[in-house]
């Protein structure tokens, strides 16, 4: 690596030094004042700590961090300004076997940066270990192709915003996707489609609020990165499920900059969602990082404390004396790779303090946790008295605001539906299962659908729970939308580049007598009458529904059944008139109103 200036000074304007202040060891983070920014890092095994600053033509300066407080490192720098770019650079041991994975070469994000600037470019640099040779410490530099985290100082004046505050009972909820759902909007200012401030447009929020959704559920908006081996194959990670910076706004979807400017306008689109009467929940995917397996990039958590963040293979007690010496492993329940210890204090820690900062700070109303039985594990058996269960539970600002569950893993003991414990409500996939089933005639007998139409009483009436415990739904962002339910009996996945093998081949779905797009009038019409059909059961059943963006208006995939890298017109939402099936949307819509109407079709009790 070619060395680059290293100081623990910094100039200001006069040409007079001033020293890198000791600081302090929190918040976590860097904290803009008038007089300094305090850098303050968790890397308790690290021997030696760099901030790196980066100016506008891209030219690094080192200051070197002294003070190290409860496994912080910590201090102070003068002249730093609000949307200066900066990473850190971490000394300490490197040895994979046992967990320990330092490198100076590699420039790290800070876990607690409120914004990100830049993206990742895949290049050998970027992982900590020779490529070919893991065992190996890699002294390339990562910085030309890395992100940078941004100073954040934001003033943004909330005024009189208030959350709603809606009762679940009374909620409705669309999961949408912030670029989807306005990339091809015709009356969304073109500057501003597919951004933020592109989905508090009036054209949007009139729109949900006159089809009769409560809350929008948008697809992770935490900074997230693609995947090395997705890139290579031209493709992107869509739908977000692969963060890395729990405190920082996606920057792609800014319109306005991503030197902090994301911060503001994901503020302000909250405001235009609460004004219009709209509550705003984020899907959140604290359950593993874009860093991956042991043979994935570097990027912050791996570089920091690797042991600390991740969960590790258990090792026996008592190994043989004569096997090989156990091998660091990740345990994976997430199906990336990596799983985040939540039961380890500083991971929990981090958890909480950016669940609170984007109540407090970016006035969001709620979170669905994704693969939440990841993150319930302690000593890696699933515990509904876990660590962060337990913490949520009794926090004066979490416990009040929409908690959902993705209730499973990637696991085969992770399936956990109608077993977490209030306030918790979950996403409850037997409704989605037996609804699919009862359209296309194959249901298991009127009972089990009664069931799930009253409210699932045989997973959620057992510990006090109410009907809305149960989040219903028929189609999701993974899976088909509600047309191609009714028009493809086989997913059409090769546009994934994984030769039509990834995505459920368990669908449940009816193509109505023809596979695919056709000109039947007969087959067509079926087809409207069978997605009339899902919707309004949707829309009467007793629990929370949750419709998925597009589906009122017939959105299809083209029978893809997951569009993770598809960011494009398979997708996004298409809002031509002459796409759209308006009798679905008007009968939806429709429904919503009755359900809106009549209490009897939102009961609290069974």
């Amino acid at each position: 690596m070619t060395p680059l200036p290293e100081t623990s000074t910094v100039w200001n304007h006069d040409g007079e030094t001033m020293s890198v202040w000791p600081g302090r060891w929190y918040p976590l983070g860097a904290t803009w004042s008038s007089e300094a920014t305090n850098f303050a890092v968790y890397a308790p095994a690290a021997t030696h700590l760099w901030v790196c600053v980066f100016d506008d033509d891209g030219t690094e300066v080192r200051h070197r961090l002294t003070e190290h407080s409860l496994g912080v490192w910590h201090g102070a720098i003068p002249g730093i300004t609000p949307g200066t770019r900066y990473g850190y650079r971490a000394d300490g041991p490197w040895d994979p076997d046992a967990g320990l994975r330092f490198n100076p070469a590699k420039l790290l994000l800070d876990p607690y940066g409120k914004a990100v600037e830049g993206d990742l470019t895949v290049h050998d640099a970027i992982f900590g270990y020779v490529v070919g040779d893991p065992a190996t410490r890699s002294d390339l530099d990562s910085a030309p192709f890395v992100p940078r985290s941004v100073v954040v100082y934001d003033e943004f004046q909330w005024g009189g915003d208030t959350p709603p505050r809606r009762r679940w009972r009374d909620t409705v909820i669309y999961e949408a996707h912030v670029k989807g759902m306005t990339a091809l909007h015709d009356r969304v200012p073109e500057h501003l489609r597919g951004t933020y401030a592109g989905l508090a447009a009036p054209a949007v929020t009139d729109y949900l609020r006159d089809l009769g959704v409560t809350a929008i559920e948008l697809l992770p908006v935490h900074q997230f990165f693609s995947e090395p081996a997705l890139a290579e194959r031209g493709l992107v990670n869509y739908w977000g499920y692969n963060s890395l910076c729990f405190f920082a706004p996606h920057n792609a979807y800014s319109s306005s900059g991503d030197r902090g400017q994301q911060v503001s306008e994901f503020k302000q689109m909250v405001k235009d969602f609460h004004a219009a009467g709209l509550e705003v929940i984020l899907d959140v995917v604290y359950n593993h990082t874009a860093e991956a397996g042991p043979l994935g990039p570097t990027l912050s958590f791996r570089g920091l404390d690797d042991l600390g963040y991740y969960q590790r293979v258990v090792q026996p007690t008592d190994p043989d004396p004569d096997a090989p010496a156990p091998v660091d492993t990740y345990w994976d329940v997430t199906g990336c790779g990596n799983t985040v210890d939540a039961t380890h204090t500083q991971s929990l820690r981090m958890i909480l303090d950016s669940l609170r900062y984007w109540v407090t700070e970016m006035h969001v109303d709620g979170f669905r946790f994704d693969l939440m039985s990841a993150l319930t594990r302690t000593d890696q058996v699933v515990d509904m008295g876990s660590h962060l269960i337990t913490a949520i539970g009794q926090d004066p600002v979490l416990r009040h605001v929409k908690l959902v569950a993705e209730p499973w893993d990637a696991s085969m003991d992770g399936y956990r539906v109608g077993q977490f414990p209030p306030p918790w409500i979950e996403w409850n996939d037997q409704f989605r299962d037996t609804v699919r089933d009862f359209w296309r005639g194959h249901s298991a007998g009127v009972r089990t659908v009664a069931t799930r139409l009253a409210g699932s009483s045989d997973l959620y009436a057992d510990d006090g729970r109410s009907p809305y415990a149960s989040v219903n739904f028929v189609t999701a962002h993974d899976g088909f939308t509600v047309r191609d339910l009714v028009s493809y009996d086989h997913k059409h996945n090769e546009a994934n580049g994984e030769d039509n093998r990834d995505g459920t081949d368990n669908n449940r779905s009816w193509n109505c007598g023809v596979e695919g797009e056709t000109d039947d009038p007969e087959v067509l019409a079926l087809r409207r009458r069978q997605a009339a059909n899902l919707m309004a059961t949707l829309c009467f059943s007793s629990g929370v529904p949750m419709l998925t963006a597009g589906d009122e208006r017939g959105r299809t995939q083209g029978g893809n059944n997951n569009a993770y890298g598809q960011d494009n017109e398979v997708s996004w939402i298409d809002w031509r008139p002459d796409d759209a099936w308006l009798d679905v949307y008007e009968i939806t819509k429709a429904a919503l109103r009755l359900r809106r109407e009549h209490p009897v079709l939102r009961q609290r009790h069974w």
